[in-house]
Formats: structure tokens, sequence, C-alpha cells
């Protein structure tokens, strides 16, 4: 391969992992773009996992073989099998040297010749490949896990600039995978609340329009349960903030221990007192039952004085929800009836028949300068 034409496949692959919305979206950019780079017909990453002692395959593109998936389960390889990660290349790093690419073949070691080792060499002869080049992949000063790309039998056999090229494609493929997590760390920074770990509003926000859009498209059933922690200022007043900070925390836990009752809900803090679980999927009556034994656990707290709770769910009769607005004020104005009636149970929109006090009180006019609460926070614009 020409110079011009190795250039060209390095900039394609940091390109394509650089577009990732994901890892699995980088790694298989990683994976693909090395295969390509170095004409081979099937690439691997994988990922030394320490605490385990093995190498996890993390992707594997190309004319796979049977048995191996896209992004398998849990293919792994003891990582005595690959001692140039953990011995080899550890005693050159000592002395100064560079993570070095080394190539094998079916017929056993070729350039690089870091050392023989049969499993490796059965398992190409077993997969119908000739032979391979592996480059490790080192992530902030240390073996991160390895690149794989072989050929198949009877093809050109990988020379050792094949080798030297990979060493650089692994390079670029840790800039990449380091530069996916600082991403995925913003994002997850940008999704959560840093006090209690829950998510927060601006995750909620994004989840409810996502459901609703599913609930028009689909009939999938969306429910909302708005929660509002109750004596929070007087714990503060009496006690301290790092005290009402301890309250939050624990809430936020009994808060995510009662959406597990709920395949796949989220869990959130909206801001001060203001939590909520987002479910989508499972029944409203399911709904209410986690709202229930949410208020039960919040009421045995040892601090603050339990939780006025609203439940809105479109399976409910609460009228057309063509938008997350509508399902947040039916939810909001149930809670808001809760903490009103100081109810130990929630309260849920649409079961009092026609004339249900909550869904009058959600179809009010913004009560904006209502100097009880704090209504309907968020972007979302009212409803025509």
């Amino acid at each position: 391969m020409g110079e011009d034409r190795r250039l060209t496949a390095v900039v394609a692959l940091a390109q394509g992992m650089a577009a990732a919305h994901s890892s699995r979206e980088a790694w298989r950019a990683a994976a693909v773009g090395a295969c390509l780079a170095l004409d081979g017909s099937f690439a691997a990453l994988s990922v030394w996992e320490r605490e385990l002692g093995r190498l996890r395959v993390l992707v594997n593109v190309g004319e796979r073989a049977d048995g191996e998936e896209e992004f398998p389960e849990d293919e792994s390889y003891p990582v005595h099998q690959f001692a140039e990660i953990t011995e080899f290349l550890h005693e050159r790093w000592a002395g100064g040297g560079e993570p070095d690419a080394w190539v094998e073949t079916a017929e056993g070691p070729a350039a690089g010749r870091p050392g023989y080792v049969h499993q490796r060499v059965a398992a190409l002869r077993r997969r119908g490949r000739g032979c391979c080049v592996v480059a490790p992949i080192v992530l902030h000063g240390r073996a991160w896990g390895e690149l794989y790309v072989a050929r198949p039998v009877g093809d050109r056999v990988f020379a050792r600039a094949d080798a030297d090229f990979a060493t650089v494609l692994a390079s670029v493929v840790a800039a990449g995978i380091a530069q996916t997590e600082r991403l995925e760390e913003a994002r997850r920074l940008a999704f959560t609340d840093a006090l209690t770990g829950l998510a927060n509003r601006r995750a909620v926000d994004s989840a409810l329009d996502e459901a609703v859009e599913r609930h028009r498209e689909e009939g999938v059933v969306v429910s909302l349960v708005v929660c509002d922690l109750n004596g929070l200022k007087r714990v503060n007043d009496t006690h301290g903030h790092a005290v009402g900070d301890r309250l939050l925390e624990r809430f936020g836990s009994v808060l995510s221990l009662c959406g597990a009752m709920l395949p796949g809900a989220l869990a959130a803090r909206l801001g001060g007192d203001e939590f909520c679980l987002l479910a989508v999927g499972p029944s409203a009556d399911a709904v209410v039952k986690a709202a229930q034994e949410l208020c039960r656990r919040a009421a045995e707290l040892e601090l603050g004085d339990g939780v006025a709770c609203g439940v809105a769910s479109t399976e409910d009769p609460v009228g057309p929800v063509r938008s997350a607005r509508r399902l947040f004020r039916l939810a909001d104005a149930a809670q808001y009836r809760a903490k009103a009636e100081r109810s130990a149970l929630p309260v849920v929109a649409g079961r009092e028949g026609p004339d249900d006090p909550v869904l009058r009180l959600a179809d009010e006019p913004s009560r904006e300068e209502d100097g009880e609460r704090r209504r309907f926070r968020g972007r979302h614009s009212p409803e025509p």
C-alpha cells in the first residue's frame, strides 16, 4: 500500500471514530477502518479486563467464522495466550521502547516474533485464516487491549511493514477511544443529577418527548409519576443543608429502588425537592403500584414528612396525550392535589370519572403566580 493510500486510510479511520455516537459505534469504526487499511478480511477489537485476567472481544467485523458475532456477549480469551501485552511489551516499555505490532501465521510466528502460542495458531487454522497482525492499544500509558486484523488462507502474508502500519493504526484507535470516553462522560454528566446520581430534568425532557412520540405512533403506554418530597425546607432550616442533601440522596435511592419495579423506568430529580419516574411500556396499574410503594417507603424515612405523589398515564381516561407537556401537566396536577390533601397515597389522574378534579386542574390556565408551588418547570411551551 502506498504512503498516500495509507495516509488516506488513517484519516478515514480517525474520521469514522470521531463520527461515532457511542462506544459501540466507535469500536466498530475502529475495526472496520483497520480492516480496510490493512487489506484484511476480518478484524476485531478486544479490551484487557485486568480483574478477570482475560481479553474480551468487543467487536468482530468482516468475514466472520461460525460462532463469531459482531458484538459478542461473552467471547474472551485468557490473557496468558497474549503474554506480549503483559510481559513482552512491559519489558519493552521499561526499556524505553514502544509497543509494536506483530504478525502470526497459521504455520507459526512470522514478523515480529514475540513468541509462539499454539492456541492462537490453532484459532487461525480453525477459522480458515492464514495470517494475522496484532497491535497493542495503549491508553493513558497502559495496555488497554488489542487490534487484530486477519487475512484468509492463500492470501498474501502480512509483512513487517504491515505490522509497523498496524502500530500506527492502533495509536489512532487509542486516541479515538479516549475521545469517545471523554464525550460519553460529558454526556453522562449533562444528563445526570450530581447530588443523587439520578437522571436530571434535561434527560427527562428528552426521554419524555421520545416516549410520547412512540405513544402517538405505536400506542405504547407512557406513564409519569411526579413527586414532591415533603419537609425538606424544615430539615434544611433545623439541621442544615448537609442533612437536607442526605435526605435528598436517601429519597433518590428509594425512588431508584421503586423504579426497578418497572422495567426500563427512568428515575430522575427534576430539581430542588421534585422528582419523577418515567415508565414506557408497563401498565398504568403497575406504575400506580410502584408509586404506592414509593409513598410507603418515603413515609418510613427517618427525616422528612413523606412524599406527595401524582401519577398520569396514557392508559387511563385522561383524554388525548399529544405532547410531553400535556402528560407533565396531568401528573403535576395530580401531585398538587396529593400535596393539598396531605395524601399518604398517590393521586392518579383520570380515575374519578369525567369530573375528575385533577383533569380540571390540569386544564386550567397556567398558575405561574401561585405562591404555593413552582408550576410546570421546564422548556415545554403551553399547548394550544
